[in-house]
Order: C-alpha cells, then sequence, then structure tokens
C-alpha cells in the first residue's frame, strides 16, 4: 500500500475508536460528510439572498458562485465514484442566481451525494476508477469530495464573516 493510503486508513481508524462506531471505513467518512454538508446546508439558509452577489474580491466567486460551484461538484464527484449524472440544465454555478435556486441545487445534488456515500461498502470503496488522470480508490474520491467541501466551507466561513454573521460551525460557542 502506498503511505498516503495507509495514513487515510489509520487516521479512518483511530477516528472510529475516538466516535465509538462499527469500524467501517465508508461510516466514518459518510460522518465527515454529513459534519460537513450540515454546515455548508446551514450557511446557505443563514446567508440573506442579498449577499448571494457578494464578491470579498471581482475576481473571486460570489457567495452564491461558491453555492452553486458545491452542487456542481457533489455531482462530478459523488457522480465519479457512484454513477451519479448531473441533471439536465447545465451547471448550478453557472445559471443559477437567486438564493432559492442556489439552495434547492445544493440540497438536491448533496441528497444525491448522500445515497453514494450510504450505499457503498468498504469492499466497493476499495475500487478503483479513472480520477484526474490517473487510477484512483472510490474512496480517495469520496474523501476529496469531502476536502473540496470543506475548503469551500472555508471561503463561506469568511465571506459570513465579513458581513457580520456567525457561521454554523461557530455557534452556541
Amino acid at each position: 500500500m502506498k503511505p498516503t493510503t495507509l495514513l487515510l486508513l489509520a487516521t479512518l481508524a483511530v477516528s472510529t475508536a475516538a466516535w465509538g462506531q462499527p469500524a467501517s471505513l465508508m461510516s466514518d467518512l459518510k460522518a465527515l460528510h454529513d459534519l460537513t454538508k450540515g454546515n455548508i446546508l446551514k450557511a446557505a439558509d443563514k446567508m440573506p439572498e442579498e449577499h448571494y452577489s457578494f464578491k470579498p474580491t471581482p475576481d473571486i466567486r460570489s457567495f452564491g458562485q461558491i453555492i452553486g460551484h458545491i452542487a456542481d461538484a457533489q455531482y462530478a464527484l459523488c457522480g465519479r465514484a457512484g454513477g451519479l449524472k448531473a441533471p439536465e440544465g447545465g451547471s448550478a454555478e453557472k445559471t443559477k442566481t437567486t438564493k432559492a435556486d442556489l439552495v434547492a441545487a445544493l440540497q438536491t445534488a448533496i441528497a444525491a451525494c448522500d445515497g453514494v456515500y450510504a450505499s457503498m461498502t468498504d469492499a466497493q470503496a476499495a475500487e478503483r476508477t479513472k480520477f484526474f488522470g490517473g487510477e484512483r480508490s472510490k474512496l480517495a474520491i469520496l474523501s476529496f469530495n469531502t476536502t473540496h467541501n470543506y475548503e469551500h466551507y472555508g471561503n463561506i466561513v469568511t465571506y459570513m464573516r465579513l458581513k457580520g454573521l456567525v457561521p454554523p460551525s461557530s455557534e452556541g460557542r
């Protein structure tokens, strides 16, 4: 096994012991997915409509475009791991502008991705498929999806703070 794979497996095993859940790689990964998707969905709901077009600088995505990008990525990444197809109508990031449309696209995309996480066994997660010019395990692709979601949740947190809002992951502290 490659060192990166061993590190991922060790991290997931330790998290299983710490959380007291059954020893399943996919149940551990699903728990991380659930945590990040919850924060993203709450943030999308919490941000007022008038701030969906907000860009801290002109050369980066607006808040709404980040939400659309995350929705699109669910189909691209979970689709690669679990066979999802993006809905007809094009990219949410490029075609949707209202809060209602973007939140609906995000909810639908995450629900579709949830199905991949929920139905995939550890044995299926070990299967390899083409991804970014190479062969990767489905586990690695879904791990990348969770990492990608957290990367953009970091953007979301910054946008919310700039607008004087407390991000969901900091509420109640």
